[in-house]
């Protein structure tokens, strides 16, 4: 488990990435190339795009049913997948049978700040939360990582009045989260010069 990083270190996504932090997924994924990650979530294949705000147009140009716009960079042994206005990789139907020997982790937000947290490994769901409601968890280990997620920045505590809860930079603890569970840290430099391959999925049937 890496400890570095906080909500606060994440303050650029939404001076740099207005738009992604809007509506987004971001999901990283041991033990598949991107190639190979396309071709698990069995995307048709589409052009390959430098930086992260580079998948805005054509995210919102998908028009099919049921079809989903991604692009998939390698970071080390790993694979960054995002999605604007997406929710592939907090589906569980996609994202369990692809967790099958392996670790996957995703968070998502839309416009209506509906929002979610997972972790999945080896065919399961071991973790997952609404950001908005930490301390409402479920997933077969839903309190292995409370010591993470409140150093990353979320608020474990009910409150009975709303106005008594920690609203602060949630997406940014997000990211900090899965930092501290993957190891990888997103940075500017990153969004800004990753080249995606892309494609555009299919989100199974629930």
């Amino acid at each position: 488990m890496t400890a570095m990083t906080t909500a606060a270190d994440y303050a650029w996504l939404e001076e740099r990435h207005e738009a992604l932090m809007q509506a987004y997924c971001v999901t990283l994924v041991r033990g598949l190339t991107p190639l190979e990650l396309l071709r698990e979530l069995k995307a048709r294949p589409g052009p390959r795009i430098t930086g992260v705000d580079g998948l805005c147009e054509p995210s919102y140009d998908v028009d099919e049913a049921n079809r989903l716009f991604v692009g998939a960079t390698a970071l080390g042994d790993w694979s960054l997948m995002v999605e604007f206005n997406g929710y592939l990789g907090v589906t569980n139907e996609a994202m369990i049978p692809l967790s099958r020997g392996r670790r996957v982790v995703s968070h998502f937000l839309n416009v209506n700040a509906v929002d979610h947290f997972c972790w999945y490994e080896d065919g399961e769901l071991r973790l997952h939360f609404e950001p908005l409601f930490a301390y409402h968890r479920d997933g077969t280990h839903p309190d292995e990582l409370l010591d993470a997620m409140r150093e990353s920045g979320f608020d474990l505590v009910e409150h009975e009045e709303d106005e008594e809860r920690d609203y602060d930079d949630l997406t940014g603890a997000s990211f900090a989260l899965a930092h501290r569970i993957t190891g990888i840290r997103l940075t500017p430099e990153l969004f800004a010069s990753a080249e995606f391959i892309c494609g555009v999925a299919p989100v199974p049937r629930t």
